[in-house]
């Protein structure tokens, strides 16, 4: 229901006044004409919703992966139809989390751009840091430095900020009547100097395509646009990654029973074989260490073909599996075997617990195991299916552990601890009534806070799946 909501843009009144008055098309309709199919995957689509500051869906873009003339790029696309396609502090971030995707897989940059320019009432949020508004156009020409080709289309206005991505790219096309591009718009202008000027005599494409050369095509319409584009990408001489002919079974079981496996205590463990036999190619899954350090599943496996390595919470990460788990991920680093993590981390009680020397080994192994784990130069993707708590996610590649992909299911619950594991009454010998309240709102706060979705509307991950879609994932 969420995804579809977001689909809608901003909602059905201002898709009418987008497409019928100003005559353009909708953001996944622009989509629709670049690419050359429909495997299209959508990050963080969630990102956005129920914000501080307003809802926002989708961040007001479109960020995602998918081909054009057979090479894949990384997509960023304003969606006009959400407050003008102005930039929030969300959006930003959104933003640069392409640009790093780009940046990590070598894959080619297209950006769509119609957007209003920056949010001023909240510039302190997104323009003055380091990893702010400005940092969009860094990453621009470091790409550009590292040889990875960046393309951009003036489909409606870019204003500000906006304006320096398509002049950045390394060709640009604008749309007639439609594509604008200027530092500050008419009515700036006419505040600032009581002169009347049209967009088009400002910053329409003709100006840009024949008198400042901000802009390298003109399009009359939106579609000869996106064709100029694919034009323009057949003659990068950008390689396609060549597709390999990689047939391979699927799982002996219905990935459609992963909604029945998706974990819903995160109290008591899931076999994690369940779901591993849903996932790898034909169930086939070659097990390391099998009898050593048991509450954590290693091993290899094939995913549609491809080789991965597998490291798979089966239960509380103890000395000896994080030990193994140590072994597993340097293996992978020496054979260049990307590492699929699941996480499903059991929560650690909230009440300290007396430090045993079994409690130090635990920690001494752990922290080898994230050592290992951020030092190994080979992708990673971490799948949370379930809980993700404390300093276990940071072992099983969280976050900031840098995956090259981070995916949620809708069950999936990420916090340093489990509201659940609270006490809800004061210990005895505790005067104080106010605790229990205190903590009944500590516990709300972290029940809502440890949400699949509010972690996704913040872009702590790159969007949540379905369980039955990890595999094409």
């Amino acid at each position: 229901e969420l995804l579809e909501r977001v689909r809608k843009g901003g909602g059905e009144n201002a898709v009418l006044r987008h497409t019928q008055r100003n005559k353009k098309l909708f953001v996944r309709e622009r989509l629709k004409l670049l690419l050359d199919d429909e495997s299209f995957l959508e990050l963080s689509p969630l990102a956005g919703l129920n914000m501080p500051y307003g809802d926002v869906p989708a961040a007001g873009c479109l960020t995602g992966i998918g081909k054009i003339c057979g090479i894949w790029c990384v997509f960023v696309a304003s969606d006009a139809t959400v407050k003008g396609g102005t930039i929030y502090p969300i959006g930003v971030k959104k933003q640069l989390r392409a640009q790093e995707i780009a940046m990590e897989n070598r894959l080619l940059s297209v950006h769509l751009v119609d957007s209003g320019g920056a949010f001023l009432p909240l510039q302190s949020e997104l323009f003055p840091d380091k990893l702010h508004g400005g940092r969009i156009f860094y990453n621009e020409a470091i790409m550009s430095a590292m040889g990875i080709p960046q393309v951009a289309v003036v489909c409606g206005s870019c204003v500000a900020g906006g304006a320096y991505v398509p002049t950045m790219a390394e060709e640009a096309v604008i749309i007639d009547k439609i594509g604008t591009l200027f530092l500050a718009g008419p009515p700036l202008v006419k505040a600032a100097t009581g002169e009347y000027v049209s967009p088009e005599d400002l910053g329409g494409a003709k100006l840009h395509s024949q008198v400042s050369g901000c802009t390298d095509h003109f399009a009359p319409s939106e579609k000869e646009a996106y064709e100029c584009i694919r034009n323009v990408i057949s003659t990068l001489n950008y390689d396609p990654v060549p597709e390999e002919d990689t047939e391979h079974d699927s799982p002996l079981y219905s990935s459609e029973e992963l909604l029945g496996l998706a974990p819903q205590d995160y109290r008591c463990t899931l076999p994690v074989k369940l779901i591993l036999s849903r996932l790898v190619d034909g169930s086939r899954f070659q097990e390391f260490k099998a009898n050593y350090g048991t509450t954590l599943v290693t091993g290899f496996g094939h995913v549609e073909g491809y080789l991965v390595g597998i490291v798979a919470n089966n239960g509380e990460l103890a000395h000896d599996a994080a030990l193994k788990g140590s072994h597993f991920v340097q293996l992978c680093g020496q054979r260049g075997i990307p590492i699929v993590f699941l996480q499903n981390t059991p929560p650690q009680p909230a009440e300290p617990t007396s430090i045993s020397q079994a409690h130090s080994n635990r920690l001494k192994a752990q922290a080898s195991m994230m050592a290992a784990v951020a030092c190994a130069a080979v992708p990673k993707i971490t799948i949370v299916i379930g809980g993700c708590y404390g300093s276990d996610s940071y072992v099983m590649c969280g976050r900031s552990f840098s995956p090259n992909f981070l995916f949620l299911w809708p069950n999936a619950r990420v916090a340093l601890v489990d509201s659940r594991s609270f006490s809800t009454v004061p210990r005895a010998g505790d005067s104080d009534c106010t605790n229990e309240s205190e903590l009944k709102q500590l516990k709300a706060k972290l029940e809502e806070e440890s949400s699949a979705f509010y972690s996704s509307a913040r872009l702590w991950d790159d969007g949540i799946i379905l369980p039955q879609n990890t595999r094409k994932v």
